[in-house]
This record gives structure tokens, C-alpha cells and sequence, in this order.
């Protein structure tokens, strides 16, 4: 008889961020996956007695594969256990629920996804300004900065991310944004557009930069960090704290 997954998603990092039945599927759970970005504080919440089994993927280190990942959780969930698969931020937004999503299905094991705090949200609220502001910034748009090859796609729709009245959100942009700039400028988005740098959003190490969208661009050409870190640009950025 199958097991059950419960793909959880932890937030960015503050275990208080935590929904109520993200806390109650880990109490409950009797293994469980997790991210890099998952692990420590939020893992307190999890059943004292559940397999703890890191798989998470950070860029630039060794990480397990994909398939290797959904093998794993499909492997645990067979043999009838409740498994949680907990997936740092909302595991919607490039969190590759995906194909975690399919293998379950080709294996015929049940599943639900319970949702959580995207960084995106709790940046934002860190920084103590709004997503969305009337007549300026009607829109949101989530985007990644890297795709497989961990290169800026090159689909990317610069005249959507260059739009003025936009709030833009890059995922994984770190080491990508320098050259996303250029072609932003190339699109007509002015140079002196607001920006803000996000890093270890809702943890104790959080910080949050204000620069524009070019000399946020200078700025990371010239430093290196492994901190996982979001941009947002656009003209909520213009907003004090």
C-alpha cells in the first residue's frame, strides 16, 4: 500500500512563518526531504522519530539530481509512509514541484501541496513597503535569473521585465544581473531605476540594500557571496522604510 506525500513549503526561512498545517504535517510526518534553505530552526518542528534526508541543491556545490531527488521520494512513499517534501519559499515558485509532482503521479502515490511565504512577500515586508502600489504598480512579475544552465534564458521577455509600472522579482539573479541590466537599459528601462538587494530574507543574517538597477549591477559584479539572496526593482523601491 502507497504512503502519502504532503509537499510543504516552509517559508523563507523564519520557522514563525510557518503555516499551521505546514507545522502539523511535519509533526506527523515519518520521513522527511528537505532543502538547504529548509533545514536548521524549521527542522525543530518535525517529528522527533522522522528521517531527516537533506537533498537540497544550492548553486555552485555538489547537490543531488533531480531525478535522483524525485527517486527518493517516490522510493519512501512506496513503501507506505507519510513523507513531507519540504521545499524552501512557496515550493510553487521555481521550486521544481514540477517533476517531483509527475513522478509521483507516474508511481500512482496521492499527494497534496500546502503552500507558504515566497521571499518575494517577506522581503517586502522586511524592506516595509507594499508589492503592489495604485497607479504605479499594478503589476507583479516573478521571474528567474538563471535557467538550467544557469545563464539568463534567453527567452526572456525584456519588454515585459523593462516595464516601468512593474514590480520585478528575480529568483537565482545573483551572479545573471549584470547582464539582465544592460539588456533592461537596452529596453528602455531607465538606468536609475530603483532597486533593492535581498539577502537571507526572515533570517537573523537578513539584509536588505537599496541601490539602483545599475550600480546594483556594479555592486555585484564586484563582490561575491553565497547567501541566497532575491532583487526586486521597480517603483516600489522608492519608498522609505
Amino acid at each position: 500500500m502507497s504512503g502519502f506525500v504532503s509537499f510543504v513549503s516552509s517559508g523563507p526561512g523564519d520557522p514563525e512563518l510557518l503555516t499551521v498545517k505546514a507545522v502539523d504535517r511535519l509533526r506527523s510526518a515519518e520521513v522527511v526531504l528537505f532543502d538547504d534553505l529548509s533545514a536548521g530552526p524549521i527542522l525543530e518542528q518535525a517529528n522527533p522519530e522522522a528521517d531527516l534526508i537533506g537533498v537540497g541543491k544550492r548553486a555552485g556545490r555538489a547537490s543531488p539530481k533531480q531525478h535522483h531527488v524525485s527517486r527518493v521520494l517516490v522510493d519512501h512513499a512506496a513503501e507506505g509512509l507519510r513523507v513531507v517534501r519540504l521545499k524552501s519559499g512557496d515550493g510553487g515558485l521555481f521550486g521544481r514541484l514540477e517533476e517531483e509532482i509527475v513522478a509521483l503521479n507516474e508511481a500512482g502515490i496521492p499527494f497534496e501541496i500546502i503552500p507558504g511565504v515566497t521571499s518575494a512577500s517577506a522581503a517586502a515586508a522586511t524592506a516595509g513597503i507594499p508589492l503592489t502600489r495604485r497607479l504605479t504598480a499594478r503589476r507583479v512579475q516573478f521571474i528567474t535569473g538563471a535557467d538550467v544552465t544557469g545563464e539568463l534564458p534567453p527567452d526572456t521577455n525584456m519588454a515585459a521585465l523593462a516595464d516601468p509600472l512593474a514590480t520585478t522579482v528575480v529568483y537565482m539573479g545573483k551572479r545573471t544581473f549584470p547582464g539582465l541590466m544592460l539588456r533592461l537599459v537596452e529596453a528602455g528601462l531607465p538606468a536609475s531605476t530603483p532597486a533593492m538587494l535581498a539577502e537571507a530574507v526572515s533570517t537573523p543574517a537578513e539584509r536588505v540594500t537599496r541601490f539602483t538597477i545599475e550600480s546594483l549591477a556594479h555592486h555585484l559584479e564586484e563582490t561575491t557571496s553565497s547567501t541566497p539572496a532575491l532583487i526586486l526593482y521597480g517603483p516600489l523601491a522608492e519608498l522609505d522604510p
